[in-house]
C-alpha cells in the first residue's frame, strides 16, 4: 500500500507549479466582485475640501459672539453656496447660506444650523440678513478636508473583494479603475459511466451527476468562472479526448471520480497510457492523510495551443469533493488569482478567519488521518454529564471563561465524515479539522474550523433528535466517522 502524505504536503505540490494570471484594469462599475490585484492609496483627500455638515449659515465664529434667542446677532448674506459650487470668501462680519456638503468658504471656520436662526428650513429665497440666535465655536459643523484618508494614505490591500462599499470607497478617493486579478476559468468534468443527467430516470446502477452541480457552484462560490463542465465515460480514449476540449478553454481543470484502485477508473488509465515523452497528459496520484478525499491527482493536460493546463483530481464521493475543493482547489484558484498562499497548507487561506468551537457530542476519527467533519452550529450538549464533562475538558491556552463563550458544532449526519453523505451537505456551516493524532473527539474538545461560507455566524440552536441511543446529536459515537472510511471513490 502506498505511503499516505500529509495534506500540508500535497497542498505544497499542487501549488508548486502554479503561476499567477495576468492581472487587468477595470473600470470601477465593472469591479464589483473582483479581486484587487495591488494595494490602493487614495488620489485624493477625504473630504476632498473642507465642507458643511449642516444646512445652515458659514461664519466666522467669532462673529457670533454672544449670541442667544434673547440678544441675536445680525448679520448680512452675502451669498449662497450651493453643493457642488466654489464659493467667494467670507468677508468679516457677514454670512453666506450654506448646503449640507457644499464647500466651506474661505474665512469661514463654522456653521449655524438654520434652526438656530430666524430662518425657516427649506427652499426659499435668499435673505438680506439672519438672525444668529447661537453663539458657535470655531470648527462646529463643519467636516474637515482629509479627516478621513489624507491622499497617498493607503485604502485597501491586495487581496480585497470588492464590495459594493469597497468601490464606492474607490471611488471617495478618486480613482476610476483598479488593478484586479484575473477571473480564473475553471473546467470541471465528471467521470463514470453510471452517471446520469440531474432529474432523469435512473436505471440499475446509475446515479445522478451531483459532483458536476456541486463543483461548478464551489468555482463561482471561490470568486472563479465555470468555462465548461462535461462529463467522461470510463474509457482512458473517451476521458482523454474530453480533457483536451476542457483545457482549451481553462486555466484549470477539476475532475472527480476515478482516482482510486478500481478496475475501471479512467483517470489512473489514462496516467498509464501517457507515460513517456510528448505525453499529451501528466498525471501523479497520492494518498493523502485526510478523511474523506484521501485519494488524490494532479498534474497537467496539453491544450491545443500549446498550453499546459493544471489539472486537480478529486475522488468520486461527494463529501470528499467538497472537503478536497476547499482544501486543495481554493488554495490553488487563490494562487493563480495572484492572492498570497503563503500560508495555505492546512486549508485556510490567508486573510480569512480561523475560528474555533467546541463539540457538542463525541466521535472516534480515523487513525493517522486528518478528519474533516462537516458541521452545523447547534445548542449545548443535552446531557447534564455531558456539560459537567465539558467544564474539565480540553482547553486552549486562552483558559475556562474563553473556553465557555465559544459556539457548539455537530456533525450535520451521524456517520460523521463518510465521504457518500451528500444529502445532509446543505446543513453544513463549517468543516472541524481533527488533527491526525487525535484518537477522539470528546464533548467540549475545542476544534478548529474551516468556513463553508463567507460567515460563520452560529444560526439559532437546532433541536436535538431522539435517536435510539437518547436524546443527543447525531449518534457519531455509534456509528463512528471511522466506521465509515472513504468506500472505494470514482
Amino acid at each position: 500500500m502506498a505511503q499516505m502524505i500529509p495534506l500540508e504536503d500535497y497542498v505544497t505540490r499542487v501549488l508548486e507549479p502554479l503561476s499567477p494570471l495576468e492581472a487587468s484594469r477595470l473600470a470601477l462599475g465593472d469591479a464589483h466582485g473582483r479581486v484587487l490585484a495591488e494595494d490602493v492609496t487614495a488620489a485624493v483627500p477625504v473630504p476632498p475640501w473642507t465642507n458643511s455638515a449642516m444646512d445652515g449659515y458659514a461664519v466666522r465664529a467669532e462673529d457670533t459672539t454672544g449670541a442667544s434667542p434673547q440678544t441675536p446677532v445680525v448679520l448680512p448674506v452675502s451669498g449662497d453656496v450651493p453643493a457642488g459650487a466654489a464659493p467667494q470668501p467670507l468677508v468679516a462680519g457677514t454670512t453666506q447660506r450654506i448646503m449640507t456638503g457644499a464647500m466651506l468658504p474661505e474665512g469661514a471656520d463654522a456653521v449655524v444650523k438654520v434652526e438656530d436662526t430666524d430662518q425657516v428650513p427649506g427652499p426659499h429665497p435668499l435673505p438680506d440678513r439672519v438672525e444668529i440666535r447661537a453663539a458657535v465655536r470655531p470648527g462646529l459643523s463643519i467636516r474637515r478636508a482629509g479627516e478621513d484618508l489624507g491622499a497617498g494614505d493607503p485604502v485597501m490591500a491586495a487581496g480585497t473583494r470588492l464590495s459594493a462599499a469597497a468601490v464606492s470607497a474607490l471611488a471617495s478617493v478618486g480613482l476610476g479603475s483598479v488593478r484586479v486579478a484575473a477571473r480564473v476559468r475553471v473546467a470541471v468534468v465528471s467521470t463514470g459511466a453510471e452517471l446520469r443527467d440531474a432529474g432523469h430516470v435512473l436505471k440499475p446502477g446509475t446515479i445522478p451527476d451531483s459532483n458536476s452541480l456541486l463543483l461548478a457552484g464551489l468555482v463561482a462560490e471561490h470568486g472563479a468562472v465555470c468555462a465548461s463542465v462535461s462529463r467522461s465515460g470510463d474509457t482512458a480514449e473517451d476521458l482523454a479526448e474530453v480533457l483536451r476540449r476542457a483545457a482549451s478553454g481553462a486555466d484549470l481543470i477539476v475532475t472527480s471520480g476515478g482516482v482510486s484502485a478500481g478496475a475501471f477508473d479512467p483517470l489512473t488509465m489514462l496516467a498509464e497510457a501517457n507515460r513517456g515523452g510528448g505525453a499529451a497528459v501528466r498525471l501523479d496520484f497520492v494518498k493523502v492523510a485526510m478523511q474523506p478525499g484521501k485519494p488524490q491527482g494532479h498534474g497537467w493536460v496539453r491544450a491545443d495551443d500549446g498550453r499546459r493546463v493544471p489539472i486537480i483530481c478529486l475522488p468520486g464521493n461527494p463529501v470528499s469533493v467538497l472537503v478536497s475543493f476547499t482544501t486543495i482547489v481554493a488554495p490553488a484558484l487563490a494562487r493563480l488569482a495572484g492572492q498570497d498562499t503563503s500560508d495555505s497548507s492546512d486549508g485556510m487561506l490567508p486573510g480569512r478567519p480561523r475560528p474555533t468551537a467546541r463539540a457538542a457530542v463525541a466521535w472516534r476519527t480515523p487513525p493517522g488521518r486528518r478528519q474533516h467533519v462537516p458541521v452545523r452550529f447547534t445548542g449545548p450538549p443535552a446531557h447534564p454529564a455531558a456539560a459537567e464533562a465539558d467544564k474539565h475538558g480540553n482547553h486552549a491556552e486562552g483558559g475556562a471563561e474563553e473556553h465557555a463563550c465559544l459556539p457548539w458544532v455537530t456533525p450535520t449526519h451521524r456517520l460523521g465524515s463518510g465521504s457518500h453523505l451528500v444529502a445532509s451537505l446543505p446543513a453544513a456551516q463549517a468543516l472541524a479539522v481533527v488533527a491526525a493524532e487525535v484518537e477522539a473527539v470528546e464533548v467540549g474538545d475545542e476544534l478548529p474550523l474551516i468556513a463553508l461560507s463567507d460567515s460563520l455566524s452560529p444560526s439559532p440552536p437546532v433541536r436535538t433528535v431522539e435517536l435510539a441511543d437518547g436524546p443527543r446529536g447525531p449518534a457519531v459515537e455509534s456509528g463512528g466517522a471511522s466506521a465509515t472510511p472513504d468506500s472505494p471513490t470514482r
